[in-house]
């Protein structure tokens, strides 16, 4: 309260000078009337409301901060406070009827402050709007980051598909094509088995490194799960996403990567496929990435047992 008082002590200092400016003033022209007569239903209404809007006032220049809208909606206050004193003065002084003073310094306060509180409300409520929007994209962009993976900087398969359901639809209305690409480490459980899973985490974060520096700016990485990856390609043929797909092959297998061990070097290998996006849903989309995936990963297995 003692904050309130210091940062709007100019403001509650100038409100408390008018009301005692205009006790005196009614007091200079006209003479007290006697208890007797006093109306206590009307002092117990224009007093009590002259009351809660000094209240009002006090509430506003506590919970919100200096500035436009608080200065608008205050004087607005004060206008309407200061009517309702006035008008409560009337019960306890007697004015000449020839003065007309009075019924100005009663009404006149009254719609200016309505006037005022009107146009605060109304900036108030800009405010809100743009409070409120900027809210929402607060928590769109902390929702969006809930789907990030834990391991690596890269969004996990529930942001990937919500970025592909929106990619699919506008890659069909422009006209363009739209390319998918899956990486895959092979074996890559032996490193969790031989290292640790510590260390298995590192080489994901490593390898997510070296497969972001092989593409455009706006292309898109994700984890799927485990140590599959995958890349959304706009404005992408399959023969550019499968050529991009064996550079991303070729850049793991020469990845100069040693443990943080001992230093041995960690060979790894990986299983890259690639398609172009066809009149389909998303789900369609990733059911035959994952088919083709499956048999890229098959065939080794199949030239063994054929030799």
């Amino acid at each position: 309260m003692s904050t309130m008082f210091v940062l709007h002590r100019f403001k509650l200092l100038a409100l408390l000078l008018l009301a005692n400016g205009g006790a005196l003033l009614y007091l200079s022209l006209g003479d007290l009337k006697p208890m007797a007569i006093w109306s206590w239903t009307d002092i117990a209404g224009e007093g009590g409301s002259a009351l809660l809007v000094l209240v009002w006032a006090g509430l506003l220049l506590k919970g919100r901060p200096a500035g436009r809208v608080t200065n608008l909606l205050f004087f607005g206050l004060a206008c309407l406070f200061f009517s309702l004193w006035m008008d409560s003065l009337d019960e306890f002084i007697s004015l000449p009827e020839s003065l007309t003073l009075d019924h100005w310094l009663e009404s006149a306060p009254m719609p200016l402050g309505f006037a005022l509180l009107t146009l605060g409300i109304y900036h108030w409520h800009c405010e809100q709007l743009a409070i409120s929007a900027q809210m929402i994209n607060r928590e769109r962009h902390f929702r969006e980051h809930r789907l990030f993976d834990k391991v690596t900087p890269l969004g996990d398969a529930g942001y990937f598909r919500r970025q592909l359901q929106q990619a699919l639809p506008a890659a069909q209305a422009n006209s363009e094509p739209l390319s998918l690409v899956m990486l895959d480490i092979d074996d890559f459980s032996a490193i969790n088995r031989s290292y640790g899973h510590r260390e298995g985490d590192r080489v994901l974060q490593l390898v997510a490194q070296q497969i972001l520096l092989n593409l455009r700016s706006h292309d898109l990485l994700c984890r799927l799960a485990g140590d599959r990856f995958i890349v959304l390609l706009p404005a992408t043929l399959e023969a550019q996403a499968l050529t991009l797909a064996q550079e991303l092959q070729q850049s793991i297998a020469h990845l100069a990567l040693k443990s943080a061990g001992q230093g041995e070097r960690l060979q790894l290998r990986a299983t890259t496929v690639a398609l172009m996006a066809r009149q389909e849903e998303a789900d369609a989309l990733l059911k035959r990435l994952n088919i083709v995936m499956a048999r890229a990963k098959q065939a080794p297995q199949l030239r063994q047992a054929q030799a």
